[in-house]
């Protein structure tokens, strides 16, 4: 369907992207003129480990949900939502709290592309 216009017009209403490259396009490349700042992949991530005060996470599980499809021309953008956070757990990595973020993917009509969701850990470890 991404090298036949006849069977991407049958099965899609006519061409589209592949719906797994959705989440590389928002992923920040290392080096951007006039950066002062890195980029990281996953801003609201970050933020809340330095908010709560956890040096270490890990993710536990990503998910992506595939909805319409990105279309030529399509201007598409993203957003990071905080769906919850738990209370303090200890785990065998330390003690930390679990949360869950959402990245939203929209187009120009605010159409829903797609929702990447993360389960992070972010922890301290124990003193050894």
């Amino acid at each position: 369907m991404f090298w036949d216009d006849e069977v991407a017009a049958h099965l899609t209403d006519g061409p589209i992207a592949p719906p797994t490259m959705l989440s590389v396009w928002f992923r920040p490349h290392h080096w951007s003129p006039g950066r002062t700042e890195p980029a990281v992949p996953l801003q609201a991530h970050f933020d809340l480990k330095d908010e709560l005060e956890l040096p270490e996470a890990i993710i536990s599980s990503n998910t992506i949900t595939f909805h319409d499809p990105v279309r030529i021309g399509d201007r598409v953008r993203s957003r990071q939502v905080l769906r919850s956070v738990s209370d303090p757990k200890t785990t065998k990595l330390g003690r930390g709290r679990f949360w869950v973020i959402d990245v939203e993917y929209l187009n120009q009509d605010d159409a829903l592309l797609g929702v990447e969701s993360y389960t992070a850990f972010g922890y301290r470890r124990e003193a050894s």
